[in-house]
């Protein structure tokens, strides 16, 4: 807290260094985002990135910005909000990540404080680096790729992020990205320490269903270990996108695809109900019950409203089971 205190203290001095500025460098719903972040492309899917750690309080809602076959945007130290939809719309408008950053800084009277880094859905990268942001601070564009830090314990940050980033090309974009994070923490990080963490990926090119474009859209608002929480919800997200082409799988009647994907879900997070539940279905509806009652016997102790659900299962067929199996699967104890 002694930091945050001492930064308000000296934000009227760093102002006057920036005549006419007050306005456009802070206000209430500009926060003073100190973070470390990363915006980069996959050159195989064409799938974009922005993810972002902070010592401040829902740092997504304010750093990272993105739109499937535009690019993405992250915006922070001093943040300019509107960076994040302006710079979309120029991109969008046919600037490249350089002409939208150039535009965007052309205008902006505090841009000595701005931390900025823009990517395009053709890959190229623009960031900026106020000469005024709080030590340590800077960046690495890289291909691809651009990893920017400000308000860090040391210089050491941005290079492990640059170097986490590149040596895991193996990876899905989200991992990979995540891996720049874990590695910019591992150094240090943010001085302050952490609370927020934020992970968004969108597709290469827009589609005519926009409501799936953002393929990774996970926030950690306020938490000791927001990376940790992060990489917890991205392999939750994993898991779902398994019980999803479970849930495709049962609309086209194909069970056996539903029990694999089932079957996956359950095996990455073993403790989760709602997986280890539909697994379970499945398996009766694949005439195997005795399997399925093994595994609803716990979840109907553990939570018995879930015994309630499966009595309304039949009548929109989600489950297939004769009147017989039906009876023994609601007299389980």
């Amino acid at each position: 807290m002694l930091l945050r205190h001492t930064v308000l203290l000296v934000l009227p001095m760093l102002l006057s260094l920036l005549p006419n500025a007050s306005a456009q460098v802070y206000s209430a719903t500009e926060p003073l985002a100190h973070t470390f972040s990363i915006v980069a492309r996959d050159p195989k899917t064409g799938e974009m990135a922005v993810a972002v750690q902070s010592h401040w309080f829902s740092v997504g809602t304010s750093v990272s910005w993105g739109e499937a076959g535009v690019g993405v945007v992250a915006t922070q130290s001093f943040t300019n909000k509107s960076f994040g939809m302006r710079g979309l719309a120029l991109m969008k408008s046919g600037k490249t990540a350089q002409q939208t950053l150039d535009e965007l800084l052309s205008t902006d009277e505090g841009k000595a404080v701005r931390q900025v880094a823009i990517l395009d859905a053709k890959g190229n990268v623009a960031a900026h680096t106020g000469e005024k942001c709080v030590d340590y601070a800077g960046h690495i564009t890289g291909k691809e790729f651009s990893v920017q830090a400000n308000m860090m314990l040391s210089e050491k940050v941005w290079p492990a992020m640059a170097k986490a980033f590149e040596q895991s090309a193996n990876l899905p974009l989200a991992e990979r990205v995540m891996a720049a994070l874990n590695a910019a923490q591992a150094v240090g990080g943010d001085i302050r320490g952490k609370q927020s963490a934020a992970l968004l990926v969108v597709r290469g090119q827009a589609t005519n269903a926009p409501w799936e474009d953002r393929l990774i859209d996970l926030r950690v608002d306020d938490n000791p270990a927001p990376l940790k929480e992060l990489d917890r919800l991205l392999r939750l997200h994993r898991a779902y996108n398994h019980m999803n082409a479970g849930d495709l799988a049962v609309e086209k009647n194909d069970m056996a695809g539903a029990m694999r994907e089932y079957q996956t879900a359950e095996k990455m997070f073993p403790e989760n109900l709602e997986m280890r539940y539909w697994h379970a279905i499945t398996l009766a509806n694949n005439k195997q019950v005795p399997a399925a009652l093994k595994l609803l016997q716990p979840i109907f102790k553990q939570e018995p409203d879930w015994r309630t659900l499966t009595a309304r299962l039949p009548k929109v067929g989600l489950l297939t089971v004769t009147e017989a199996e039906l009876k023994q699967i609601m007299a389980l104890k």
